[in-house]
């Protein structure tokens, strides 16, 4: 599934236009990105959480030449599922 397909979802299921509904979901995931970039995690209960992780610089290897290669330290985004999405897609 798609944003729009998403979009097109909440406004079947709730008494909001497609525009409306494209508002919520766009500040919703807007709102996840800030508190990501706060370094807060994000909770929904039942579904899961994103929480922001470190990874420290490191030596790699170049696999065409076997070189080694300096990764740098980044930032990334990970997901816990909860355990109602784990059942849901388990059934």
């Amino acid at each position: 599934m798609h944003k729009p397909e998403l979009i097109s979802e909440i406004a079947d299921q709730t008494s909001m236009t497609k525009e409306q509904a494209s508002q919520v979901l766009t500040t919703i995931l807007d709102e996840i990105l800030l508190a990501l970039s706060r370094e807060e995690d994000v909770v929904l209960i039942g579904f899961g959480s994103f929480s922001r992780k470190h990874r420290k610089a490191r030596i790699g290897k170049n696999p065409q030449t076997g070189q080694p290669i300096d990764i740098p330290a980044t930032n990334t985004v990970s997901f816990k599922a909860g355990k109602q999405l784990k059942e849901t897609v388990n059934e």
